[in-house]
């Protein structure tokens, strides 16, 4: 005879603003009050100085400790406080993940996006967020184009004059930043400036920043499309040039959520590209010189994708233990002995292969390839306007041909 195991107790996670107890719904404060124990920062406990469970205050780092943390109070039930919403940017989806969202019941508050575009008179959405807590600033060069409305989440009272600095550094110096901090608190406050009139060394340390993008005059804003302009990246000469990459890039096809190796990146543009194109893109770029594994790190940083991880090494053994992709371009080292083979059998199925050869001993290795499983083979060839005295001509450059194909 079996005995039904008892259901684990669910764990509620409510969302809290700067107003705190006074703030929350009937429904809120009851789920609050009722708990066994309380989870959150010192400064959300604080909020709710009259609930009566157990307090544990979150150590650091947290994500390591909370498994064992849910474990010890399985048996009690739990309130864990977020800051607004705790599917936004918060707690809530990291216990959900975890946790799986039957055993997870979330009570959402306004967000910091909710409440800032409210003050802002901005319509949520059309308002690009770009969180910068416990992230890079770079991260904000993909979304600096001309009319952009952006809401940056801070990491602190210094990412103000971060953003504005980043802003001058790309020639929107002209851009509106307004500051809004304590939202939702009697202490809120706002600052507005431009970034080319930011001064300020800090901001309140709980901020948001409401960012309008203008363009000084004569600024030239990088594309969003695929095949930027070869001078955007820094290079000893090995690069995909911008039409072979444009064209590249399409036959990838990336995807969101997507990983791509780049194998052979050189500068790192496929690399970069594919993950310019939508924010959860990821991509390892493998490269067997140092010098150009660096140079990689600084165009990624440059570029806005900062994520991009680079391996130093030479194909097909720097492959090795590297997580499956869903698309493998082959830039540089396609000959080397079982290179080819490696990223064929680590590819997913459904993935696709991309390979540029550009030397007759890769082309006739692809063409080998491409007998045997398939897939298109295109010649792609490219000329370009040159001097030729005191008249003009073309300038061919070294033809690619391109094998693509798709692994059943």
């Amino acid at each position: 005879m079996s005995v039904a195991q008892e259901e684990p107790e669910l764990v509620h996670v409510v969302g809290i603003g700067a107003d705190g107890a006074a703030g929350l719904s009937r429904h809120a404060r009851t789920v609050v009050n009722s708990a066994d124990v309380l989870f959150g920062s010192a400064r959300q406990l604080d909020l709710v100085p009259d609930a009566p469970g157990h307090r544990v205050v979150w150590p650091s780092p947290l994500l390591p400790a909370l498994p064992g943390l849910l474990a010890e109070h399985a048996d009690r039930s739990i309130c864990v406080l977020a800051s607004g919403d705790p599917m936004f940017y918060g707690i809530g989806a990291t216990l959900v993940t975890l946790l799986g969202p039957d055993r997870v019941r979330v009570v959402p508050h306004p967000s910091s996006l909710s409440l800032a575009c409210a003050r802002m008179g901005w319509p949520v959405q059309d308002t690009a967020v770009v969180s910068l807590v416990g992230r890079p600033v770079e991260l904000l060069h993909t979304r600096v184009q001309p009319g952009n409305r952006l809401l940056v989440l801070s990491a602190d009272g210094s990412t103000p004059r971060a953003v504005a600095a980043l802003l001058r550094e790309r020639g929107f110096g002209p851009s509106s930043m307004t500051v809004l901090s304590d939202l939702g608190s009697e202490q809120e406050d706002r600052i507005d400036a431009t970034a080319d009139d930011w001064d300020r060394p800090v901001a309140p340390a709980l901020n948001v920043i409401a960012v309008e993008c203008r363009a000084a005059a004569g600024t030239r804003p990088l594309p969003t499309t695929p095949g930027l302009p070869d001078d955007a990246f820094e290079h000893d000469g090995q690069l995909t040039k911008r039409e072979v990459r444009a064209v590249t890039l399409a036959r990838l096809a990336p995807a969101p959520r997507q990983l791509l190796w780049d194998v052979g990146a050189g500068a790192g543009s496929i690399a970069i590209e594919w993950m310019r194109s939508d924010p959860s893109c990821r991509a390892i770029a493998i490269e067997h010189r140092e010098d150009r594994s660096q140079r990689i790190v600084a165009n990624a940083s440059a570029l806005g994708v900062p994520g991009l991880q680079v391996v130093t090494g030479a194909a097909p053994r720097a492959l090795d233990g590297l997580e499956q992709p869903d698309a493998v371009f082959v830039g540089g080292g396609g000959t080397a002995p079982g290179a080819l083979e490696a990223c064929w059998a680590a590819l997913r199925p459904g993935g696709r292969l991309v390979v540029n050869a550009v030397t007759l001993e890769l082309e006739a290795l692809v063409a080998d390839w491409q007998r045997r499983v398939g897939g298109d083979l295109v010649r792609i060839s490219v000329e370009r306007a040159a001097p030729i005295g005191g008249f003009t001509g073309w300038r061919p450059a070294r033809p690619v041909t391109q094998w693509v194909v798709d692994k059943r």
